[in-house]
Protein backbone atom coordinates (compact mmCIF):
# COMPACT_ATOMS: atom_id res chain seq x y z
CA UNK A 1 0.00 0.00 0.00
CA UNK A 2 2.72 2.22 0.84
CA UNK A 3 4.56 2.20 -2.46
CA UNK A 4 1.66 2.05 -4.20
CA UNK A 5 1.35 5.66 -2.52
CA UNK A 6 4.47 6.56 -3.37
CA UNK A 7 3.75 5.70 -6.89
CA UNK A 8 0.84 7.48 -7.54
CA UNK A 9 2.67 10.18 -5.77
CA UNK A 10 5.34 10.73 -8.43
CA UNK A 11 3.05 10.24 -11.07
CA UNK A 12 0.99 13.44 -9.76
CA UNK A 13 3.66 15.50 -8.85
CA UNK A 14 6.00 14.56 -12.29
CA UNK A 15 2.24 15.87 -14.09
CA UNK A 16 2.56 19.20 -11.82
CA UNK A 17 6.00 19.53 -12.73
CA UNK A 18 5.65 19.14 -16.68
CA UNK A 19 2.59 21.67 -16.58
CA UNK A 20 4.10 24.02 -14.74
CA UNK A 21 7.18 24.35 -17.21
CA UNK A 22 4.96 24.13 -19.59
CA UNK A 23 3.68 27.55 -18.58
CA UNK A 24 6.39 29.00 -17.87
CA UNK A 25 7.64 28.06 -21.82
CA UNK A 26 5.06 29.99 -23.02
CA UNK A 27 5.35 33.11 -21.33
CA UNK A 28 9.12 32.79 -22.47
CA UNK A 29 10.75 32.53 -18.92
CA UNK A 30 12.35 29.07 -19.64
CA UNK A 31 13.36 27.47 -22.74
CA UNK A 32 11.45 23.69 -23.10
CA UNK A 33 13.49 23.64 -26.99
CA UNK A 34 14.79 20.29 -28.63
CA UNK A 35 18.02 21.71 -27.48
CA UNK A 36 18.45 24.94 -25.56
CA UNK A 37 19.74 27.76 -27.18
CA UNK A 38 19.69 25.92 -30.59
CA UNK A 39 17.28 27.07 -33.51
CA UNK A 40 15.03 24.32 -34.94
CA UNK A 41 16.12 24.56 -38.09
CA UNK A 42 19.48 23.70 -37.50
CA UNK A 43 18.45 21.24 -34.87
CA UNK A 44 16.56 19.88 -37.62
CA UNK A 45 19.51 19.72 -39.80
CA UNK A 46 21.46 17.99 -37.38
CA UNK A 47 18.94 15.67 -36.94
CA UNK A 48 18.86 15.03 -40.94
CA UNK A 49 22.40 14.03 -41.05
CA UNK A 50 22.91 12.16 -37.85
CA UNK A 51 20.29 10.37 -36.34
CA UNK A 52 20.29 6.39 -37.31
CA UNK A 53 17.03 5.38 -35.77
CA UNK A 54 15.69 1.92 -35.88
CA UNK A 55 11.88 1.52 -36.39
CA UNK A 56 11.18 0.62 -32.96
CA UNK A 57 12.75 2.89 -31.24
CA UNK A 58 10.64 5.38 -33.55
CA UNK A 59 7.74 3.77 -32.53
CA UNK A 60 8.29 4.01 -29.05
CA UNK A 61 9.20 7.40 -29.84
CA UNK A 62 5.85 8.79 -31.03
CA UNK A 63 3.68 6.91 -29.07
CA UNK A 64 5.96 8.86 -25.82
CA UNK A 65 4.95 11.79 -27.67
CA UNK A 66 1.32 11.04 -27.99
CA UNK A 67 1.19 11.31 -24.44
CA UNK A 68 0.12 14.55 -21.85
CA UNK A 69 3.41 14.03 -20.26
CA UNK A 70 5.48 13.16 -23.38
CA UNK A 71 7.44 16.33 -23.21
CA UNK A 72 9.38 14.30 -20.46
CA UNK A 73 10.87 11.68 -23.12
CA UNK A 74 14.47 12.17 -24.44
CA UNK A 75 14.94 12.93 -27.65
CA UNK A 76 16.85 10.94 -30.59
CA UNK A 77 20.17 12.70 -30.69
CA UNK A 78 20.20 12.27 -26.79
CA UNK A 79 18.89 8.95 -27.47
CA UNK A 80 22.28 8.17 -30.15
CA UNK A 81 24.45 10.28 -27.38
CA UNK A 82 23.82 7.74 -24.67
CA UNK A 83 24.49 4.60 -26.93
CA UNK A 84 27.35 6.08 -28.63
CA UNK A 85 28.88 7.24 -24.98
CA UNK A 86 28.63 3.31 -23.19
CA UNK A 87 29.82 2.00 -26.57
CA UNK A 88 33.13 4.53 -26.24
CA UNK A 89 33.73 2.83 -22.19
CA UNK A 90 32.76 -0.73 -23.71
CA UNK A 91 29.79 -0.54 -21.22
CA UNK A 92 28.53 -4.80 -20.48
CA UNK A 93 27.36 -2.82 -17.02
CA UNK A 94 25.09 -0.23 -16.74
CA UNK A 95 22.72 1.91 -14.20
CA UNK A 96 19.54 4.19 -14.89
CA UNK A 97 18.52 6.09 -12.90
CA UNK A 98 14.66 7.04 -14.24
CA UNK A 99 13.16 4.51 -17.11
CA UNK A 100 9.81 7.03 -18.30
CA UNK A 101 8.82 4.54 -21.26
CA UNK A 102 12.02 3.47 -21.95
CA UNK A 103 13.14 5.18 -24.91
CA UNK A 104 17.22 5.65 -23.46
CA UNK A 105 17.31 2.13 -21.89
CA UNK A 106 16.05 0.95 -25.53
CA UNK A 107 18.96 2.82 -27.01
CA UNK A 108 21.52 1.96 -25.10
CA UNK A 109 20.47 -1.62 -24.59
CA UNK A 110 20.14 -2.33 -29.13
CA UNK A 111 23.95 -1.11 -28.69
CA UNK A 112 25.34 -3.03 -25.75
CA UNK A 113 26.84 -6.72 -26.24
CA UNK A 114 24.90 -9.70 -25.81
CA UNK A 115 26.42 -10.31 -22.52
CA UNK A 116 25.80 -6.97 -21.21
CA UNK A 117 23.21 -6.00 -18.44
CA UNK A 118 21.11 -3.00 -17.69
CA UNK A 119 19.56 -1.98 -14.24
CA UNK A 120 16.97 -0.15 -14.82
CA UNK A 121 15.38 1.69 -12.20
CA UNK A 122 11.79 3.81 -11.71
CA UNK A 123 8.89 3.98 -9.58
CA UNK A 124 6.09 4.23 -12.12
CA UNK A 125 4.29 1.44 -12.83
CA UNK A 126 2.50 2.68 -15.84
CA UNK A 127 4.94 4.38 -17.97
CA UNK A 128 7.46 1.14 -17.63
CA UNK A 129 5.12 -1.00 -18.66
CA UNK A 130 5.44 1.03 -22.21
CA UNK A 131 9.05 0.57 -21.67
CA UNK A 132 9.17 -3.42 -21.01
CA UNK A 133 6.39 -3.87 -23.97
CA UNK A 134 9.56 -2.03 -26.32
CA UNK A 135 11.94 -3.71 -24.49
CA UNK A 136 10.62 -7.52 -25.89
CA UNK A 137 9.82 -5.89 -29.05
CA UNK A 138 12.81 -4.92 -29.76
CA UNK A 139 14.08 -8.16 -28.27
CA UNK A 140 16.71 -6.79 -25.52
CA UNK A 141 14.48 -7.91 -22.46
CA UNK A 142 16.84 -9.98 -21.33
CA UNK A 143 19.71 -7.10 -21.16
CA UNK A 144 17.40 -5.27 -18.89
CA UNK A 145 17.21 -6.20 -14.79
CA UNK A 146 14.07 -3.70 -14.58
CA UNK A 147 13.50 -2.64 -10.70
CA UNK A 148 10.39 -1.03 -9.82
CA UNK A 149 11.56 0.72 -6.70
CA UNK A 150 12.82 3.56 -5.60
CA UNK A 151 16.31 3.97 -7.01
CA UNK A 152 17.79 5.17 -3.68
CA UNK A 153 16.80 1.12 -2.60
CA UNK A 154 18.13 -0.68 -5.25
CA UNK A 155 21.35 1.22 -5.01
CA UNK A 156 22.09 0.46 -1.89
CA UNK A 157 20.88 -2.91 -2.33
CA UNK A 158 23.59 -2.94 -5.10
CA UNK A 159 26.46 -1.53 -2.91
CA UNK A 160 25.29 -4.20 0.09
CA UNK A 161 25.91 -6.89 -2.45
CA UNK A 162 29.51 -6.02 -3.45
CA UNK A 163 28.83 -4.27 -5.99
CA UNK A 164 31.00 -1.06 -5.86
CA UNK A 165 32.72 0.01 -8.51
CA UNK A 166 31.76 -2.75 -10.84
CA UNK A 167 29.53 -0.62 -13.09
CA UNK A 168 30.74 0.77 -16.65
CA UNK A 169 28.30 3.05 -17.55
CA UNK A 170 25.43 5.07 -15.33
CA UNK A 171 22.58 8.05 -16.90
CA UNK A 172 21.12 9.67 -14.41
CA UNK A 173 17.56 11.43 -15.34
CA UNK A 174 14.50 11.16 -12.48
CA UNK A 175 13.00 13.20 -9.67
CA UNK A 176 15.54 16.11 -9.68
CA UNK A 177 15.97 16.70 -5.49
CA UNK A 178 17.45 13.47 -5.47
CA UNK A 179 19.53 14.10 -8.28
CA UNK A 180 22.76 15.23 -6.17
CA UNK A 181 22.17 11.55 -3.81
CA UNK A 182 21.74 9.76 -7.09
CA UNK A 183 25.15 10.84 -7.76
CA UNK A 184 27.05 10.34 -4.85
CA UNK A 185 25.97 6.51 -4.72
CA UNK A 186 26.84 6.32 -8.57
CA UNK A 187 30.11 7.50 -7.71
CA UNK A 188 30.38 4.64 -5.70
CA UNK A 189 29.07 2.20 -8.19
CA UNK A 190 31.31 3.22 -11.42
CA UNK A 191 34.60 1.56 -11.92
CA UNK A 192 38.04 4.17 -12.72
CA UNK A 193 37.31 5.20 -15.91
CA UNK A 194 33.48 4.63 -16.00
CA UNK A 195 31.24 7.15 -16.94
CA UNK A 196 27.64 8.71 -15.97
CA UNK A 197 26.00 10.64 -17.74
CA UNK A 198 23.69 13.36 -16.01
CA UNK A 199 20.25 15.13 -17.77
CA UNK A 200 18.90 18.16 -17.17
CA UNK A 201 21.91 20.43 -16.19
CA UNK A 202 20.39 23.43 -17.47
CA UNK A 203 16.72 22.93 -16.45
CA UNK A 204 15.28 25.07 -19.40
CA UNK A 205 17.57 27.93 -17.85
CA UNK A 206 16.05 28.04 -14.47
CA UNK A 207 19.40 27.26 -12.62
CA UNK A 208 20.97 30.46 -14.51
CA UNK A 209 18.27 32.30 -12.58
CA UNK A 210 18.32 33.38 -9.02
CA UNK A 211 14.19 34.21 -9.77
CA UNK A 212 13.90 30.25 -9.51
CA UNK A 213 14.38 29.27 -6.02
CA UNK A 214 11.78 25.90 -5.90
CA UNK A 215 13.48 22.55 -4.45
CA UNK A 216 14.38 21.18 -7.84
CA UNK A 217 16.21 24.22 -9.28
CA UNK A 218 18.30 24.54 -6.34
CA UNK A 219 19.01 20.54 -5.93
CA UNK A 220 20.36 20.83 -9.53
CA UNK A 221 22.71 24.14 -8.66
CA UNK A 222 23.94 22.68 -5.85
CA UNK A 223 24.97 19.02 -7.83
CA UNK A 224 26.32 21.54 -10.45
CA UNK A 225 28.72 23.46 -7.97
CA UNK A 226 29.63 19.63 -6.15
CA UNK A 227 30.64 18.62 -9.55
CA UNK A 228 32.94 21.29 -10.18
CA UNK A 229 34.80 20.71 -7.00
CA UNK A 230 34.71 17.20 -6.63
CA UNK A 231 38.30 15.90 -7.44
CA UNK A 232 36.85 12.50 -7.35
CA UNK A 233 36.23 13.26 -10.80
CA UNK A 234 36.56 14.69 -14.59
CA UNK A 235 33.64 16.50 -16.02
CA UNK A 236 32.37 17.96 -19.07
CA UNK A 237 29.17 20.29 -19.19
CA UNK A 238 27.48 20.31 -22.59
CA UNK A 239 25.42 22.84 -23.70
CA UNK A 240 22.70 20.76 -25.53
CA UNK A 241 19.45 19.04 -24.85
CA UNK A 242 18.66 20.60 -21.53
CA UNK A 243 22.00 20.35 -20.20
CA UNK A 244 24.18 17.00 -20.18
CA UNK A 245 26.93 16.65 -17.94
CA UNK A 246 29.66 13.66 -18.11
CA UNK A 247 31.48 12.72 -15.85
CA UNK A 248 34.37 10.10 -15.53
CA UNK A 249 36.17 8.48 -12.51
CA UNK A 250 39.83 9.17 -12.05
Amino acid sequence: MAFTQVQNRSVFEKAKRVAKRLIEAVTGEISLGKNFGLENRIYDYIESVSIREPDVLKQLREETAAMPMGAMQVTPIQGQFLALMAQVVQAKKVLEIGVFTGYSSLAVALALPEDSKIVACDVNEDFTQMAQRYWQKAGVAHKIDFRLAPALDTIDELLQSGQAGTFDFIFIDADKENHPNYYEKAVELLRQGGLIVIDNAIWGGKVASAKYQDGETRAIRALNKRLYYDDRISLSFLPFADGVVLVTKR
